[in-house]
């Protein structure tokens, strides 16, 4: 099966240099020159636009950062949508909202191609690993017409129909932004009560507050200071939105939701960003000058 593969970023690289391991016969494209000749290297082929993707390639994946560039490299000058022919599978890993997802799905539906919604789960080291999980939103034939592709990036979770992987990924993705900020909020608390982080974390971590944020965040980059992502700031402050927006289109209010976005942007305020989640901690850190730093002891 020849594949294409569009979006080359920190995600999207390893996952189709994982491809290229698997033996498919891959087309790259994505702006960013450096990394098309790293995967040209590796043994990809390279395209001159989306659109030439599209004419090439019998499946096309898109790991893109937002929606408005999925609608761009579907729908804009050299876009996928002027090359797609009928019997074609699009698989959009991007972290998108449902109605997104539909709105693209339409589009390609009337060129007689099939289009599938897959997001993932496991960041960067998934990505490398091949251990991501992917939340699937299509009809099950197209899911299935996919599956030796998708097997070789992760552990396949078949969500429903179009639009169910995005939806389940905003539920996912809004729990762990909350959580880390009420993480961040609780640990900073303790400090002030005049609580040593080493014991919050070993009392925490097997009683009824215990949580992946806490978990995976606390030993690895709050204890130790060190906050190179991970999951970025950024990315999880996009996700909140995605959330928000979701919740406006279905008219459900997201209080909760609305409440932890502001925290990450107080974090992108203090140009925290492209750290790693956790950093959000600095906030109050840095608000009440004390720092929750130590190691893990059991």
């Amino acid at each position: 099966m020849i594949i294409g593969f569009i979006g080359l970023g920190a995600m999207g690289k390893p996952m189709a240099h994982n491809l290229i391991k698997a033996n498919f016969q891959l087309n790259v494209f994505d702006v960013n020159e450096k990394a098309v000749e790293e995967l040209v290297l590796l043994g990809a082929e390279k395209c001159s636009s989306p659109q030439e993707i599209a004419k090439k390639c019998e499946l096309v994946i898109t790991m893109l950062p937002n929606a408005k560039i999925v609608e761009s490299v579907m729908l804009g000058d050299g876009g996928m949508l002027a090359g797609i022919k009928a019997g074609q599978i699009i698989v959009d890993m991007s972290s998108v909202a449902p109605h997104t997802t539909k709105k693209m799905a339409q589009f390609v539906e009337k060129k007689g191609a099939k289009y599938i919604d897959a997001p993932v789960s496991g960041g960067v080291s998934g990505a490398t690993a091949g251990t991501l999980t992917i939340m699937v939103g299509g009809h099950q034939e197209t899911v299935a017409k996919a599956r030796p592709v998708l097997d070789k990036l992760g552990r396949i979770q078949h969500i429903g129909e179009v639009g169910a992987g995005d939806a389940v990924k905003i539920v996912n993705n809004l729990l762990l932004g909350a959580n880390m900020a009420a993480v961040a909020e609780a640990l900073v608390l303790g400090v002030k009560a005049g609580l040593k982080p080493e014991t919050m974390y070993n009392i925490i971590k097997s009683s009824s507050g215990r949580s992946y944020a806490l978990e995976a965040k606390m030993p690895n980059f709050i204890l130790k200071g060190e906050f190179a992502p991970g999951f970025a700031v950024d990315l999880q402050y996009k996700d909140l939105e995605l959330a928000v927006e979701t919740g406006k289109n279905l008219g459900v209010p997201m209080p909760v939701t609305n409440s932890a976005q502001q925290v990450y942007e107080m974090a992108r305020a203090k140009g925290l960003g492209r750290e790693d989640i956790s950093a959000i901690i600095k906030v109050w850190e840095d608000l009440l000058n004390v720092q929750v730093r130590g190691d893990v002891i059991e």
